[in-house]
């Protein structure tokens, strides 16, 4: 388990006054986070551009000191024994990052392999693993700069993976893919956490990406954690009400007020408007039951009748518009 408590960051920062004179002031990037990533668990970490979502993954991959707080990795203190904590953990980004184009698939593996100290016998065997793993095994030869963005896409989990880590950070990893090689991505992930029982931290701005895969979300706002659940816990925190869609034959404008009336008792401020020959039904209560108690009731032939689920986009959204409102205020 990766375990984090209040950890931060704060920069000394110059800043020009003029030509002539300039001031330093503190800049915290990261504020008092704590969270926590289990083994098998696939976990998001969400926020727009500024939140701090790279200062903490720089800090979680031992690449920059926090300058409080504590951060440990199966017991082992990240910040006294990172050499430890770096065999443990690897890092796949997205776009062309961290691989080197004029080396082949193999070399390029048997590099970082290298500079991870393991036994050349092993790494061999374990190059071999990977790249037909990803399907690269008819392509080890080549040159990565003739590589498709999939292909080099796919390199690089094979170059993540290459040391067996136990925890692994995702920064972006399908940023620019197109959808066959997404989902083939997306099965691969699942399989790491599921199958391999290996943690797994995600960023992405795809939130429909992090909708699909991830377990349990934290969202960050200006260095702080603003809220954290699951999907479910997230939508239900920003929508406090549920949606229903129905529609049956022969719909009209009495019979929604006849609904309105019928459904009221359950909830007085419940909501129903009529559109295109659906009718939307937003309440605090669970009406599902009620409106087929009304449509048998009064004989009308259900076409349609369904809850509406909010997105975990339309969740953040929402949240993103709260938070704004707030700094306004």
């Amino acid at each position: 388990m990766i375990e984090i408590k209040n950890l931060q960051k704060v920069y000394d920062v110059k800043r020009r006054q003029s030509f002539f004179h300039s001031t330093r002031e503190k800049v915290v990037a990261v504020k008092d986070i704590s969270l926590r990533i289990d083994k098998g668990q696939i976990v998001g970490l969400l926020g727009i551009n500024g939140a701090g979502k790279t200062t903490t993954i720089k800090m979680l991959t031992t690449l920059i000191e926090p300058t409080n707080g504590s951060y440990s990795f199966d017991g082992i203190d990240a910040i006294v024994r990172p050499d430890l904590v770096k065999r443990q953990i690897n890092m796949i980004a997205g776009g062309e990052r961290m691989i080197y184009w004029r080396l082949t698939a193999y070399e390029n593996l048997w590099y970082y392999g290298q500079l991870y100290g393991i036994d050349n016998t092993l790494l061999k065997k374990r190059i071999e693993q990977l790249l037909h793993i990803v399907g690269l095994e008819d392509k080890a030869d080549l040159p990565v700069e003739t590589y498709s963005k999939g292909m080099k896409q796919r390199l690089q989990i094979a170059r993540g993976l290459i040391n067996d880590p136990k925890y692994i950070f995702l920064d972006e990893p399908t940023i620019g893919l197109d959808a066959v090689v997404t989902k083939d991505l997306h099965r691969e992930i699942r399989s790491l956490a599921k199958d391999q029982g290996k943690g797994i931290l995600l960023t992405s701005h795809y939130l429909s990406e992090v909708e699909e895969l991830c377990d349990y979300i934290y969202i960050m706002n200006k260095g702080e954690l603003v809220i954290e659940g699951t999907k479910k816990e997230l939508t239900d925190y920003c929508f406090a009400k549920n949606s229903y869609e129905f529609a049956v034959q022969g719909m009209d404008e009495k019979i929604s007020l006849k609904l309105k009336a019928y459904l009221n008792p359950l909830d007085k401020d419940l909501e129903v408007t009529c559109k295109n020959g659906y009718t939307l039904i937003t309440s605090k209560a669970e009406l599902s039951s009620s409106i087929a108690e009304f449509a048998i009731k009064e004989k009308l032939i259900i076409s349609e009748l369904h809850k509406r689920e909010p997105s975990l986009e339309q969740a953040v959204l929402k949240l993103s518009q709260n938070l704004e409102r707030k700094d306004i205020a």
